[in-house]
């Protein structure tokens, strides 16, 4: 796994040990980012970031800032030891060891805005936090963000925010193989 371009490109990243973490190929980030265009002076929140690889694609390609967020110990340790070795450091790149519910509420009361969020549960749990996180989820969007969620093609996520003002438009949905990219935009 590698950081595909902008300033870091070609930099290797380190997977988290076990198959409870499913990174994200590099065929897929590319094109990914390719449908995402420019991310220049972005602020960017990394949902369920395992390695860290959208959110430092992002950093890579000029996004301003990146929180990342993962509870799981062996894939916040990967990441730790990706934004260290690319010297990635706090403001631009933060690191969050809690679960997406947690991290959002902190974000909440911190009255953080983003522009580009990254979802990426792992596949065996996507039903369960899209109606969890979708209740704070709208209150941390910047004007005209974007949302883009990674799901199995066979359970494929469901973006809704019930009482959000400002609803998603569904923008892009590819399929690669096993998983399905959609891209939402608040407006």
């Amino acid at each position: 796994m590698r950081v595909i371009a902008g300033r870091l490109g070609g930099r290797r990243l380190q997977a988290p040990a076990g198959r409870g973490t499913r990174p994200t190929s590099d065929r897929v980030r590319e094109a990914l980012f390719a449908m995402l265009g420019d991310v220049e002076g972005e602020v960017v929140l990394d949902l369920f970031a395992g390695s860290g690889a959208l959110g430092i694609e992002a950093l890579s390609r000029g996004a301003l800032r990146a929180v990342f967020v993962e509870r799981d110990r062996r894939a916040a340790g990967a990441l730790a030891a990706n934004l260290a070795a690319l010297e990635l450091t706090p403001p631009a790149a933060e690191l969050r060891r809690a679960d997406a519910r947690t991290a959002l509420r902190t974000a909440r009361e911190r009255a953080e805005k983003y522009d580009l969020v990254f979802i990426d549960p792992p596949y065996r749990q996507t039903g369960d936090w899209e109606t969890r996180l979708a209740a704070v989820l709208p209150e941390l969007l910047a004007p005209e963000a974007r949302v883009v969620v990674e799901s199995d093609r066979r359970t494929p996520s469901e973006l809704k925010m019930p009482g959000s003002e400002r609803g998603p438009t569904l923008t892009h949905e590819r399929r690669y193989g096993d998983t399905t990219i959609t891209i939402h935009r608040f407006r």
